[in-house]
């Protein structure tokens, strides 16, 4: 099973890059922000938690995320690898994350940060605000306090996966296929330096 984390702020572009490795790897995309905007849309007591919180630029409980997460990968148990969107966004989630996809038998091959400057992601989202109907898309001072959540917790999760030789960063601004070509290449590497699982024993064990 082959799993990567797909980082950057909002903004940066993971969701497009994110469905076009699903489709060339054919990898189970878990989204937390969909996982909560479903849990929304469906009028759940999480949902209306988590839309307080989102809408104020806030992050919502490990728990409730992890707990999420858990469920989703029960539901995907032959999945070929996940790639995870949007998260972990803070050390003790990457942490709770290790655990647990460690009890799935698997764990996380790459961690790929997108990096973009704050002013484009303000251009961005603003002009995704204008389709999005979300109303931290069309706020700029939101915006910028999502930004600001993320430097400050997030960006950390870099250093514990380049701690253990997992994370790659990339220039997020430029054409899409090209930045694609780039994240491939990295996961390609990771592919292919993963040591092959053991075989099988075919033979009987003799008394």
């Amino acid at each position: 099973m082959h799993n990567i984390v797909l980082f950057g702020p909002p903004g940066a572009g993971k969701g497009t890059q994110s469905q076009k490795l699903i489709a060339k790897y054919n990898l189970v995309h878990l989204s937390t922000g969909d996982l909560l905007r479903a849990q929304i849309a469906e009028g759940t007591e999480l949902g209306l938690q988590a839309k307080k919180l989102m809408d104020e630029g806030l992050l919502v409980p490990d728990e409730v995320v992890i707990g999420m997460i858990g469920n989703a990968l029960q539901r995907n148990t032959q999945a070929a690898g996940f790639i995870f969107d949007g998260f972990p966004r803070t050390v003790a989630q990457a942490e709770s994350l290790d655990q647990l996809l460690a009890q799935h038998g698997t764990g996380v091959a790459c961690m790929i940060a997108l990096e973009v400057g704050e002013e484009e992601l303000v251009t961005r989202l603003l002009e995704r605000g204008k389709t999005s109907g979300r109303p931290d898309d069309q706020d700029e001072t939101k915006i910028r306090r999502r930004v600001t959540v993320y430097n400050t917790e997030t960006a950390q999760v870099a250093g514990y996966y380049a701690a253990q030789h997992k994370f790659h960063a990339l220039n997020g601004i430029g054409e899409i296929d090209d930045i694609f070509q780039q994240i491939c290449t990295l996961i390609d590497q990771h592919k292919a330096a993963q040591p092959e699982a053991p075989a099988e024993a075919t033979q009987e064990v003799k008394a």
